[in-house]
């Protein structure tokens, strides 16, 4: 894929060719830090395995380590889709829900818009 201006496609690219990215802002409990992130060192692992997956990182923040931020790199929407009910997710998703001191913040990113949930 090449780059062009953000939010334009080139004549031979469609939506489902565009390349998605994925912020995922996370605050753990500090008693469940060490929990959280051999969850998410397994997850990552498997998920950079999976069809359509460029990049899998998990940062933690410098000046809170209760924070915790995904960046997701896929392919294309397509490519993103079946992530969400893989199952080393669901593992992962098991382990997560009790870490959490407050709701997650997931942007998904597109060249027309950012979709916060």
């Amino acid at each position: 894929m090449r780059y062009v201006l953000p939010g334009r496609l080139s004549q031979n690219e469609s939506r489902e060719d565009t390349v998605i990215y994925v912020v995922a802002t996370l605050t753990v409990k500090p008693e469940t830090r060490a929990e959280f992130i051999a969850a998410a060192t397994a997850c990552i692992k498997e998920t950079r395995k999976e069809a359509g997956n460029i990049a899998y990182d998990l940062h933690e923040s410098v000046t809170d380590p209760e924070r915790m931020v995904f960046v997701e790199q896929w392919q294309n929407a397509e490519a993103l889709a079946p992530h969400r009910s893989a199952e080393h997710m669901k593992t992962f998703g098991r382990v997560a829900v009790k870490c959490f001191a407050a709701p997650p913040k997931i942007e998904i990113i597109t060249p027309e818009k950012v979709d916060v949930r």
